[in-house]
This record gives C-alpha cells, sequence and structure tokens, in this order.
C-alpha cells in the first residue's frame, strides 16, 4: 500500500444500497485508548515506542484512529462511507495515515508489508463475515481486536457451540475484553457490546469437518443424529455415536470442535 501521508485511496465497494451502515460512534476516550492497547498487545503503562501496522475497520469518524496513530507506526484505515473516507485524512494532518475507500470484505491483506494487526469498531449487521475475512487473511493478522455486539460475543465464547464460535476456535485463541455499555455511543445502539480479542492461527482441525458441522446445524435445535441422517442412516449413526461416546440427545451446540472432528473421521470409517 503505497500511499503518502493523509492519502485517500479507492478501492472497491459491496454492490447495494447504503441504507444503514451501523454507524454508532464510540467517544470515551478512556476506552478507546484501552482497545488501542489491546490491539498492541501491551498495557498503557508500557511506554514502548510505536511500532508496526494497524488495520483499522471502519474508522467513521475517526474517534479510534486517534489511539491508534500514538500506537502504531502506520494505521490504514478502510472505511465504507464515501464521506467519511474523503474527510478522516484531514482530521489527521502529518500522519501515517492511509484511509481506502472500499469494502473490507474485499481487502487485500497481502498487499501489507510485514506483521501487523486489525482493530475496529465493527457494525454489527456484517459481523460474522468480518470475522471470517480476517481469520482467513493471508498472511494472518498476529492480533485482532474487534468491538461487536455484546450477545455475539457471548455466543463466541461460550461452551454452548454455534456454527460461528466453532469457526472461530479452529482458527484463533480468543479471549474476552471489556463490555462497553451503549450508553457510551453516539448515537446509542440498542444492545451493549464488548470487545474480542483473537490470536490467528492455522486451523486445528480440516476444512472438510466444517461440512459436516454445516451439516450439523441446519436444524439447530433438532438432535444432531437427526440432522446428519441425510449423510447415513440412523442406524449408522446410533452405531458411531455409542462408540464415541456421544449422547444420541445430543444438539449440535453441545459437540466441541475436536467432538466434530472425531466424528468426521468415524464417519468416513477411520476410527
Amino acid at each position: 500500500m503505497g500511499a503518502g501521508k493523509g492519502q485517500l485511496i479507492s478501492g472497491t465497494r459491496m454492490v447495494g444500497t447504503k441504507k444503514s451502515l451501523g454507524q454508532h460512534w464510540l467517544k470515551n476516550r478512556e476506552i478507546l485508548n484501552e482497545i488501542a492497547d489491546l490491539a498492541t498487545g501491551q498495557s498503557a503503562f508500557s511506554n514502548s515506542a510505536k511500532t508496526g501496522v494497524c488495520v483499522e475497520i471502519g474508522p467513521g469518524l475517526g474517534t479510534l484512529t486517534a489511539s491508534l496513530l500514538k500506537r502504531f507506526d502506520k494505521v490504514i484505515a478502510v472505511e465504507y462511507d464515501e464521506r467519511l473516507a474523503e474527510n478522516l485524512p484531514k482530521s489527521f494532518p502529518g500522519t501515517n495515515l492511509e484511509v481506502v475507500w472500499g469494502d473490507i470484505l474485499e481487502f487485500d491483506f497481502s498487499t501489507i508489508r510485514g506483521k501487523y494487526v486489525i482493530a475496529g469498531n465493527i457494525p454489527y449487521y456484517i459481523t460474522s463475515p468480518i470475522i471470517e475475512k480476517v481469520l482467513t487473511a493471508e498472511p494472518l493478522p498476529e492480533r485482532v481486536v474487534l468491538l461487536v455486539q455484546k450477545e455475539v460475543a457471548e455466543r463466541i465464547l461460550s461452551e454452548k457451540e454455534t456454527q460461528l464460535s466453532l469457526f472461530v476456535k479452529n482458527r484463533a485463541r480468543v479471549e474476552a475484553g471489556p463490555v462497553v455499555f451503549k450508553s457510551e455511543f453516539t448515537p446509542p445502539p440498542k444492545v451493549d457490546s464488548e470487545v474480542l480479542i483473537l490470536e490467528p492461527h492455522a486451523p486445528e482441525v480440516p476444512e472438510e469437518v466444517f461440512e459436516l458441522i454445516k451439516v450439523g446445524f441446519k436444524a439447530p435445535r433438532k438432535k444432531l443424529i437427526h440432522n446428519l441422517s441425510e449423510l447415513k442412516s440412523k442406524e449408522e449413526l446410533i452405531g458411531i455415536f455409542e462408540g464415541l461416546g456421544i449422547d444420541l440427545d445430543a444438539r449440535p451446540g453441545d459437540l466441541r470442535l475436536m467432538d466434530y472432528q472425531r466424528l468426521w473421521k468415524a464417519m468416513l470409517g477411520d476410527g
């Protein structure tokens, strides 16, 4: 990304109208600084020099951008809203800020030279696609710090699994950050938010396991053995479940990632 200081680069955009971008601005400087500190992986009291590159998702008015610029050598801010993208460089003259007008889901992370991290207050309505994008980026970021809907963070961290939580746990070490109440935003959203901290790594199980998971979650409230009956007969599945010690009444969310891998191998006949 060879732009100069404060330069705006045009990128690709999602097809469709701009009805609602889910724009809620967090203005509490203490919280913004904490998010930026988490992105560096260091504490607010480390007094370390600026280091590395941070890709910011949806900088908006630049409230988080200001904190990131104090902690990173360079910030690449990817903004979908053209007006905001055009105005953002004017707020930070003389800084090593590169603003890309475009869709983060189309952003090419391979253009970044060297190690980098990702941070952002992301729109609720595309949380899952963004998480999938950053955890499959090439090369992988060292760290991802996202402010997401609190309910989404809880689902990802919960022992009761979902397709998204299994996907995340397959590709990253995940931990909870601070909760941010809706009153801290302008305009306030309807729900509270929470910071999610991800440290990406290579997948723990093969992609084929997720084909099985996808079938298993077609009807999340039904018994898993019922959902998988499109792949094998119920009699075969009962034998496999009993052999693996899986409860015949288990729902899709009851199994962990490695349980699904064991189930996938057993269904292939690999034991």
